[in-house]
């Protein structure tokens, strides 16, 4: 996946609603957020995204990636923001995997930052 593709596909994961994670994120895929949303599952995140706001802006830093054939792995930090609140920062990774040629978010981790 071409590198500027591939963080414009991860800020719109943050940015974006339940139909784009059906048509960009394999079936069965996992997340991990902070207690007490926890591990979601496939369908569990779809129904967890129908549930709450999506964020209004997203800021990534320190952009890491590395690309292993049909793998592609991301590390960043992240500042984000909901109806003007307080911002989120979060340290995060996000793994995609190429299924007959499309890339699809396989996986998604955030570690908070205090």
């Amino acid at each position: 996946m071409d590198r500027k593709q591939v963080w414009e596909t991860e800020k719109s994961f943050w940015l974006e609603g339940p139909d784009f994670y059906r048509d960009r994120m394999v079936s069965d895929a996992f997340m991990v957020y902070p207690a007490p949303t926890g591990i979601l599952i496939g369908a569990d995140i779809l129904h967890a995204l129908e549930q709450a706001p999506r964020w209004d802006s997203i800021d990534m830093s320190d952009l890491q990636q590395l690309d292993t054939g049909d793998t592609t792995v991301l590390a960043y930090s992240a500042t984000a923001s909901v109806d003007g609140g307080d911002p989120y920062q979060a340290l995060c990774s996000s793994t995609y995997v190429c299924i007959d040629g499309r890339w699809k978010l396989m996986s998604h981790q955030q570690t908070p930052v205090s």
